[in-house]
């Protein structure tokens, strides 16, 4: 499993989509409708994420996934958050999403695990 690293400053498309378990075209179509979700491009071409990236990209995973919201609705969202709560709030929620999406892998891990041994 991919962790942050706070020595490092860039992550690649795959290691992004490890750390979030989404699938790369899912952060490229949410790149073109998030205007904060802007991550720079290398002299490759390659997407480089930075930690600002991650934490838009989760916060859009659970609002779109966990809240239920559309795309235009979580677009407004968004910005009324941004708007509304200092800095220091933002990142608490970020933390918040990250241990939900780790509580949630473990959780559909141990449903297989069960399905797997309820069949042996």
């Amino acid at each position: 499993m991919v962790k942050l690293s706070p020595r490092k400053m860039y992550y690649t498309i795959s290691e992004v989509c490890a750390l979030t378990n989404l699938k790369p075209h899912v952060l490229r179509y949410w790149e073109d409708e998030f205007p904060t979700l802007t991550p720079p491009k290398n002299r490759a071409g390659n997407r480089a994420y930075r930690v600002k990236d991650i934490k838009s990209i989760f916060s859009i995973k659970h609002l779109l996934y966990e809240e239920g919201y559309t795309i235009a609705g979580a677009k407004k969202k968004l910005l009324q958050i941004r708007r509304n709560l200092p800095s220091s709030q933002l990142e608490m929620n970020f933390e918040g999403a990250l241990m939900q999406d780790v509580l949630t892998s473990i959780r559909r891990d141990l449903k297989e695990l069960i399905m797997l041994l309820g069949s042996a």
